[in-house]
């Protein structure tokens, strides 16, 4: 009899205990129902201007500006430095790229020591993965020596026939949903990266199977630097329609998404990595090299969709963001300590224009992109945009700002567009500033009023006017950096030429070129980017002033 109660009670606990183990399952579901899923789209060099909802009107960009109306559309957006590698190293770790030691260089051995927001948030319940180019290229490692996946889980397998054979046949629609498959009720994250319109493209695409036409493109959006030729208006158009491939995927997306109902409760993210592969653009830090579009929707949580905000975003401002919206603890974040802002108090808002007063600047800078000098040394830049001003501080000027003219101006991709401003190098008259001003030398400081001069080409640093301006803008940034541990201020920044190039097809390549390795890799320029001017004085003795 006592052992037939017994066994009754053991029953009862062990009813009980499932009723339980299901409450606390159905609990810990709804609350993870609560986080929002986070979709980050991120396109491979492109500039701000260059959407739809920017005013672009050559580019058609129907996903990205219902996002903006639906959403927020933000009109002052940075990336801290203006090349794929660090931009993106920026953005998982929320840190910048002086912060990152090998990280803040392009082909970087990454630091084992840095870890990813995907990879806490992957660790605190979310499932994370993505699909195209993550954070590239650079080489990562676990503290054991295993490979390492900064966004944990890739899904590339699935493929298509794409338009041309420069956009990638990675079908990027096809594999998110073979990734929400995985899902499973979790919240996730997805990173959607996209490689265009990254270069080189199918020269006459946008024309031939884009539908447009070159008068689509106004002398007004041909920037200064460049010369107003069908040659250039034809590689403007390509880019465009490879932008609006991406769009086009990325619309697809959020069809899936409204398909599975998720899409309320979804923050979506759309922005760059850096500015479009062009001269003077894409690896400098200039307005046009660093502003990026970016946009988020999400109905759930942004209070007072179709808002325009003109506060300073860092792309460091992301990481922060999505920890608090996935309630991430302290105490579960291992990452190293992060510098940028989150971005929840515009969500709650009901503001337009200026939400916080001190958003008004963000810090910018550069060390080595691609190779190409002696020794792989890099052009050490720091900056700093407040409000409608920009200056800079080119630590070394002796150095080309774009790569050295004997290896091919190695931190400007290859183009219709460099090869006509390359040309210019042999001008004997007028034409010769599309040269200087695309790859010539530089002083040692520059300060631009971006509001008139958005193109960064009248240099005020020498103008006593601004004196004060300068002064002010130059001590802000000293001493930030200062806070931030900067190695190049701490008289320190040497350590970056000596952090190694991890695409060994190039390392080293100055040494090699001059060699004539035949194993070199410079499959990015081309072959005519090669030149020798050490019989043209002008360009050897000229600096932009």
């Amino acid at each position: 009899m006592k052992n037939k109660r017994k066994q009754k009670w053991i029953l009862i606990m062990g009813i009980l205990a499932i009723f339980a183990f299901y409450a606390f399952k159905q609990k810990r579901e709804k609350a993870e129902q609560k986080r929002p899923n986070i979709l980050f789209a991120i396109m491979d060099d492109v500039t701000y201007q260059h959407l739809g909802a920017y005013g672009c009107s050559w580019v058609k960009t129907p996903n990205f500006d219902r996002i903006a109306k639906n959403g927020l559309l933000f009109k002052n957006a940075y990336t801290p430095n203006a090349k794929c590698a660090p931009s993106r190293s920026c953005i998982v770790t929320g840190r910048n790229s002086w912060q990152l030691e090998e990280a803040a260089n392009h082909w970087s051995y990454f630091p084992a020591k840095f870890r990813s927001f995907a990879e806490v948030l992957a660790e605190n319940g979310y499932q994370v993965g993505f699909t195209g180019k993550g954070v590239s290229p650079v080489v990562a490692k676990n503290t054991d020596g295993s490979p390492r996946q900064m966004l944990v889980n890739a899904f590339n397998k699935i493929t298509t026939v794409p338009p041309t054979p420069q956009i990638s046949n990675v079908d990027y629609a096809a594999n998110f949903t073979e990734f929400l498959k995985s899902t499973k009720g979790k919240p996730f994250f997805f990173w959607y990266g996209g490689l265009e319109p990254h270069r080189s493209y199918e020269y006459g695409s946008g024309l031939n199977k884009g539908g447009k036409k070159l008068s689509d493109v106004p002398d007004t959006d041909i920037y200064p630097f460049w010369p107003k030729a069908d040659s250039v208006r034809t590689d403007l158009l390509d880019y465009a329609f490879e932008i609006e491939y991406f769009d086009k995927q990325l619309g697809k997306m959020l069809k899936q998404l409204e398909e599975n109902g998720q899409l309320s409760n979804t923050l979506i993210v759309v922005t760059s990595d850096n500015g479009m592969p062009f001269p003077r653009v894409k690896g400098q830090e200039y307005e046009y090299s660093n502003h990026l579009p970016l946009a988020m929707m999400w109905a759930d949580g942004i209070k007072h969709p179709g808002r325009k905000i003109d506060d300073y975003i860092s792309f460091i401002d992301f990481a922060p963001t999505f920890l608090q919206l996935a309630d991430v603890r302290k105490d579960k974040n291992p990452m190293a300590a992060i510098t940028g802002k989150s971005l929840v108090d515009i969500f709650s808002s009901d503001q337009s224009g200026i939400i916080a007063k001190d958003r008004n600047f963000v810090l910018v800078g550069k060390e080595r992109h691609d190779v190409g000098r002696p020794n792989d040394e890099g052009y050490p830049i720091r900056g700093i945009f407040e409000e409608h001003m920009l200056f800079l501080k080119n630590f070394k000027p002796d150095r080309w700002p774009s790569g050295d003219p004997i290896t091919g101006y190695l931190n400007t991709d290859g183009s219709p567009t460099k090869t006509l401003c390359l040309n210019n190098v042999y001008a004997t008259d007028d034409r010769f500033k599309y040269w200087l001003w695309n790859f010539g030398k530089r002083p040692d400081e520059e300060l631009y009023d971006i509001a008139r001069d958005p193109q960064c080409m009248n240099n005020l640093i020498h103008q006593s006017k601004y004196l004060a301006t300068i002064k002010r803008l130059r001590t802000k940034m000293l001493a930030k950096l200062t806070e931030q541990h900067d190695p190049r201020v701490l008289g320190e920044g040497d350590i970056f030429d000596h952090y190694r190039y991890s695409d060994t097809k190039s390392v080293n390549f100055y040494e090699r070129y001059m060699a004539k390795d035949p194993t070199l890799g410079k499959g990015w320029v081309n072959k005519t980017d090669f030149q020798d001017i050490s019989k043209l004085p002008n360009a050897l003795k000229s600096r932009n002033k």
